[in-house]
């Protein structure tokens, strides 16, 4: 069992290191050059906090898994839901970074956070420490999504295709 749990605590880190890897120079410069709020964490901080928050998202879908007995007709709508806040999370990235859709990225964000608590809601019966795996995540998103917000309404020409 320790494979599965391994597998499942492994494969958010898919998705986030292919966005990081086909964006990681915007970083540098295309976001460097927005306005920020003063309150943003600093850069150094993303890799660890989402480092830590894909580990134990994963873990907490594998803690699901097993106690739904695998993927079956119970498991079609808890892990349905984390596959597509999994998938949502993944485009955030190419979406802000790589097309520099700022509106994009704020309507992916809120999505995501609605998807993060509606897969915590189907959890919670099923197994609570999931649920609980998955609270540092929805505080993430909540600074996320309130510092993707703040872009947007800051940086209105710097989409692309738009002037500067």
């Amino acid at each position: 069992m320790w494979a599965h749990a391994l597998s499942f605590s492994a494969l958010p880190h898919v998705g986030g290191f292919l966005g990081w890897f086909f964006t990681r120079k915007e970083v540098a410069t295309w976001f460097e050059s927005l306005k920020k709020p003063s309150w943003r964490p600093p850069n150094k901080l993303f890799p660890v906090a989402w480092t830590t928050l894909y580990t134990s998202m994963g873990y907490a879908s594998y803690l699901v898994w097993r106690d739904l007995g695998g993927f079956n007709s119970k498991a079609i709508v808890p892990l349905g839901l984390y596959g597509a806040q999994l998938a949502l999370n993944w485009t955030w990235t190419p979406i802000f970074f790589g097309a520099h859709n700022l509106k994009l990225a704020l309507v992916d964000v809120l999505c995501l956070y609605g998807l993060v608590l509606s897969t915590m809601y189907a959890w919670y019966p099923i197994n609570k420490m999931a649920t609980i795996l998955m609270l540092p995540y929805l505080a993430w998103l909540t600074l996320a999504s309130s510092l993707t917000y703040c872009i947007w309404r800051d940086n209105p020409k710097q989409e692309k295709g738009k002037r500067k």
